[in-house]
């Protein structure tokens, strides 16, 4: 009995001493894991614009303006960043291993489904070469730039009626507003979306998806290649044509970069001396 006695002290000496020293390890697996996960931008559906025109003084409008529309760019850039980072990881694993499994195949489906791909089962190297091109952030000053732009500060008919920042047209008859100014032979509208994170989630999509602007993604991914920062400045030659006006809207979007520069870092990073551009 002593025997036992005995030995079922050194246990429990032995559970006391290595429980919370596992308790502790397990606690700071977890706090690591909380500082290595991604930073989830949460941002509530917007159907309301506000009146820009209160403004007199120019810095406070551009400032206001900025400050409603990049939290939503920034949220939905987020979400294509989670998408790239699961795109990544399966083009590793396909990589190491030559093959994915019909979980990871489902999931590259959906990718290349949402960013219109399509798959070719026989050489996934090079659909994965396409979707790297696609699935990538937009600068955020970029995009509040044009939007800016195409908006006149968030005060146009489109932007408060459709709730439309970017001009985005529509080709179906009663699909968002009548163009003023549009031509007796021409059918499309401007279109109406339901929220303005609706029009910056198609805006972002346009520029990842549609052939206009493949010079665009493809200077993207020169700079993801050389491992450079991916910068409004540096993407603005691809969109020559979002504008029938061409070079003139390339360098109206540029001046627009480097006048309102500051106000940007000023809403996007306000402890930070960096540049978006």
């Amino acid at each position: 009995m002593r025997i036992l006695g005995w030995l079922l002290a050194v246990v429990l000496v032995a559970i006391a001493v290595w429980l919370p020293t596992q308790l502790h390890l397990q606690s700071e697996a977890e706090m690591s894991a909380d500082k290595s996960a991604p930073h989830i931008v949460a941002v509530g559906r917007i159907t309301e614009v506000p009146d820009f025109t209160v403004y007199s003084d120019v810095r406070d409008k551009k400032q206001a303006f900025f400050s409603f529309l990049a939290p939503i760019v920034q949220a939905e850039n987020a979400v294509i960043e989670r998408a790239r980072e699961q795109l990544l990881a399966l083009a590793q694993t396909h990589k190491r291993q030559g093959s994915l499994n019909k979980k990871q195949l489902k999931q590259l489906e959906q990718i290349a489904s949402d960013y219109n791909v399509t798959i070719e089962s026989e050489n996934l190297a090079a659909t994965f070469g396409v979707l790297l091109r696609r699935v990538d952030v937009v600068p955020e000053a970029l995009a509040l730039v044009q939007a800016a732009n195409e908006s006149a500060w968030g005060t146009s008919r489109f932007a408060l009626d459709g709730l439309n920042f970017f001009g985005q047209w529509c080709f179906r008859k009663g699909c968002g507003l009548v163009p003023d100014a549009r031509s007796e032979n021409m059918t499309h509208e401007v279109r109406k979306f339901a929220s303005v994170n609706a029009s910056v989630r198609s805006y972002l999509r346009n520029i990842n998806t549609h052939p206009a602007y493949f010079e665009l993604r493809r200077l993207r991914a020169e700079k993801r290649q050389s491992g450079a920062d991916i910068r409004a400045l540096d993407l603005t030659e691809g969109l020559m044509s979002y504008s029938e006006r061409g070079e003139d809207y390339i360098h109206e979007l540029n001046s627009m970069i480097r006048v309102n520069r500051p106000i940007i870092i000023d809403v996007l990073e306000p402890s930070s001396d960096s540049a978006p551009e």
